[in-house]
């Protein structure tokens, strides 16, 4: 593989976050006290704010008192404080200002706002660095050049509280966050590029500065299906990128604001060798596809977990085997743990950026669960995980399902695999995502899948599970009895509980519908939050308990 040249700045940040991941590893045999002492600091910083002192966290003086005095709230216990932090009232969850307020993008219930200060940017942004040391690491070991990353986030604030705080995704957040020096030698675009909030617009646009980088060696997208859209955005748009490439232009067609035209204008310039360079291509595989337009591709930074696999299976056709890295697991109210290799699952938890516990299988139901703290973990088990941070959460219980994959240096690698509470029972069988996911990814090949979700058929007397798939345009299924049983024996495989119930019978056979081209981006539309103008941002589950989920849906073909 070609080297891709980089730039003196780049070197700078590449050996910087470097710097930052082995100043954490040489760190990771001392996590017990690394996280003892993050507690204690956050408790007396905390004490005094409104939610500290209905916590009563000054009379807290160990580990033991805290976890026995202090509960496990779900969001709901939160958002009273949080409300009145968004209103503009001072020292409620934090004694330092609330920059911002993170909105999380999840696609059912009223909108969850998480305050985010300096110290908590701080703290999420170490956790990226040190993320993205690990890969750069790796990427240069394996001979790969490091370069320009291009990403597709929209990074205009979504809205103002009452308090007049900006709120949006915490993408977008991030790297409003960034200083302009930064970004500027981080990204192919301008920062202005980022703000078209039409999203078909928006890429557009990155993908206009994107492909006048031959050298460029990296794309990221916060999760795979974000991705594969960038893609399909580069296959649409493809001859006319070429042009205004070879013009120094943009298309009249894409819907820009006047004023934002403008500005992105004075940043281009006509690259005719490059256009011509780029057609060349276009005649060659009929479409521009990244492996191709970019052949000096590093790595791909994207989620990694949960039901990522599945659109994993379709990259192969846009990046030929360029490495795919998780970058940090994290969510809109924390940061998890950083990824730490190429190419696989598994992220090093954040030990210096939350307090952690662990509530194990057996204390799910239980109200006051006990809980493990890291290094009481086991590698292959799963587990529920409570977080403390500088967002004012105290053993907040967010609902994630994980499994440790590794220990490394007494510090457990985890891998996000489903939500709690997201599962699927016909006859308490208790079918996850991931395992949904698995038994799909297995059964995807050659197929161009676009989406799909498992649903339960409206019949509680013979109970069956129901495959929505969604094809990508002008796919027909060859034998969709045939696919159909070979999907039911995968979900037996994925799915021990589940396998039990088919053979007694007290699931029967599943239906497959296949669905009218379009279906899921309808679904993400009906279930965009409040202030959300990106459906791309929705994420649906791959399963769903609600048997209404396809009214108004198309359905094309039904097989049982």
């Amino acid at each position: 593989m070609p080297h891709a040249p980089m730039h003196l700045s780049l070197t700078v940040f590449a050996m910087a976050a470097q710097w930052q991941q082995r100043a954490f590893t040489r760190q990771l045999p001392q996590a017990q006290a690394i996280q003892a002492r993050f507690l204690q600091k956050l408790l007396k910083e905390q004490q005094d704010t409104v939610l500290g002192k209905a916590l009563k966290l000054d009379r807290i003086s160990n580990l033991e008192e805290f976890r026995q005095r202090v509960p496990c709230w779900r969001y709901d216990g939160y958002s009273p404080y949080f409300e009145r932090a968004a209103a503009g009232e001072t020292n409620v969850v934090s004694p330092f200002p609330v920059q911002d307020f993170n909105m999380s993008s999840g696609s059912t219930g009223s909108r969850k706002l998480i305050p985010i200060t300096k110290r908590v940017q701080q703290t999420r942004s170490y956790a990226n660095q040190v993320a993205m040391g690990y890969a750069f690491e790796q990427a240069q070991a394996q001979g790969r050049g490091l370069g320009q990353l291009l990403l597709t986030t929209l990074i205009t604030p979504l809205g103002q509280t009452e308090g007049g705080i900006t709120y949006g995704h915490v993408s977008g957040n991030q790297i409003r966050s960034t200083h302009p020096w930064v970004f500027k030698q981080l990204f192919p675009q301008p920062y202005d590029a980022m703000r078209v909030s039409d999203t078909a617009a928006r890429n557009y646009v990155c993908l206009l500065f994107g492909l006048r980088q031959e050298n460029l060696t990296s794309i990221a997208a916060n999760f795979p299906l974000i991705m594969l859209q960038f893609c399909s955005y580069l296959e649409r748009f493809g001859p006319a990128l070429i042009d205004d490439i070879g013009r120094g232009d943009i298309s009249q067609d894409i819907l820009l604001e006047p004023e934002l035209r403008q500005t992105l204008q004075k940043h281009l310039s006509p690259q005719p060798q490059r256009a011509k360079q780029l057609q060349t291509l276009l005649k060659q595989h009929g479409c521009l596809l990244p492996r191709y337009v970019w052949p000096n591709l590093s790595f791909l930074v994207t989620a990694r977990g949960g039901p990522s696999d599945f659109y994993f299976e379709r990259f192969d056709k846009y990046f030929g085997k360029t490495p795919i890295f998780g970058g940090t697991y994290a969510a809109s109210e924390a940061t998890f743990g950083s990824y730490c290799r190429l190419d696989a699952d598994g992220a090093i938890l954040a030990i210096k950026t939350n307090f952690f516990e662990f509530v194990p299988p057996d204390q799910w139901e239980k109200r006051n669960p006990q809980t493990l703290l890291p290094h009481q973990l086991e590698v292959g088990e799963y587990y529920r995980v409570l977080v403390t941070n500088y967002s004012g959460f105290c053993r907040y219980d967010i609902g994630d399902v994980l499994q440790v994959v590794d220990m490394y240096q007494g510090v457990p690698v985890i891998v996000f695999r489903y939500r709690q509470g997201g599962v699927l029972s016909a006859i308490s069988e208790k079918t996850t995502e991931y395992h949904v996911t698995q038994a799909m990814a297995a059964l995807q090949g050659n197929l161009p899948i676009e989406d799909f979700c498992v649903t339960l058929s409206k019949s509680l007397i013979d109970p069956y599970y129901v495959l929505n798939m969604e094809l990508a345009e002008a796919t027909k299924l060859a034998e969709p009895q045939q696919f159909l049983q070979t999907f039911d024996r995968h979900m037996q495989r994925a799915n021990e509980s589940y396998a039990l119930k088919r053979k007694k019978n007290d699931i029967t056979s599943p239906q497959l519908n296949l669905l009218a081209a379009g279906s899921f981006k309808q679904l993400r539309q009906q279930r965009l939050k409040s202030g959300v103008s990106d459906d791309a941002q929705v994420k649906l589950s791959h399963i769903s308990s609600d048997r209404t989920l396809l009214d108004g849906i198309t359905i094309i073909q039904q097989i049982r």
